[in-house]
């Protein structure tokens, strides 16, 4: 299996793991906006980080399991685990928070159902 494959079912369980929580959260749902930009922010904090860590060596990579893209020193796969966590994590705090307001809405006796 190459790092692309595996990067590519990590993200993907990530996406089909974010649409469920995102159904239970309900209104609650992490806003989109918010997720672009914090993709943004972790592919070019894993582009700066990841180049200098591999320019000092700190670990490196198996060239025939790699696509052969890089951004900086950083193979394209490497981008899969910060992007599948910035889908994945808003989805789950949604659905948390709204799995709190529930709740707090029975404690309340605001929720019939």
């Amino acid at each position: 299996m190459t790092y692309l494959q595996l990067s590519a079912w990590f993200v993907g369980a990530a996406i089909v793991a974010a649409i469920l929580l995102s159904v239970l959260a309900g209104r609650h749902r992490a806003h989109v906006g918010g997720i672009v930009l914090t993709v943004v922010v972790l592919v070019i904090l894993t582009a700066v980080f990841d180049t200098v860590m591999i320019a000092t060596g700190l670990f490196h990579y198996s060239p025939e399991h790699l696509l052969g893209v890089h951004i900086g020193l950083a193979p394209l796969e490497d981008f899969a685990y910060p992007i599948a966590g910035a889908i994945l994590l808003p989805a789950l705090w949604a659905a948390l928070r709204a799995r709190r307001a529930k709740a707090d809405r029975r404690a309340t006796g605001e929720d019939a159902s």
